[in-house]
């Protein structure tokens, strides 16, 4: 993710990353975002929901959620962290359901593709080799 993306993230959600620039013996998120730009508004999203909703419920014993690591993983996003409750957890189960679905270059409309390297991608951010015509049928299958 460019560098002023995260920045923002950071800025506006300094209690989720209070470990952006933590210690590499204890948090993942000393390497920033590992995923592209266009992730940014689906993580932008997450993050504004989880702190409503932290602050919402602080007194009913809601413990801040804080990210340990975010990144890419077989094309979607993977949004670890300590805290929070299970509804913190659905939020980061439908934003991770959703990158499925989301380019990770420029955030329109993706699928899953690639043979070894999964990711996510529009047709204009998709791989030439992995452009196929998906009615074919490969005769070896």
């Amino acid at each position: 993710m460019r560098q002023e993306l995260d920045e923002k993230l950071c800025k506006d959600y300094p209690k989720i990353f209070a470990n952006r620039h933590g210690d590499i013996k204890t948090t993942a998120m000393c390497w920033g975002f590992e995923c592209s730009d266009g992730w940014y508004p689906l993580i932008n999203l997450l993050c504004r929901e989880i702190q409503w909703h932290i602050d919402k419920n602080a007194k009913e014993g809601t413990t801040q959620f804080v990210a340990s690591q975010v990144k890419e993983k077989y094309g979607g996003l993977r949004f670890y962290g300590d805290g929070g409750d299970d509804k913190i957890h659905n939020f980061i189960w439908f934003a991770e359901s959703m990158s499925a679905i989301t380019c990770e270059k420029c955030g329109a409309p993706g699928k899953r593709r690639g043979r070894g390297w999964i990711y996510t991608a529009c047709d204009a951010h998709t791989r030439e080799e992995d452009l196929i015509d998906e009615t074919e049928v490969d005769e070896n299958e």
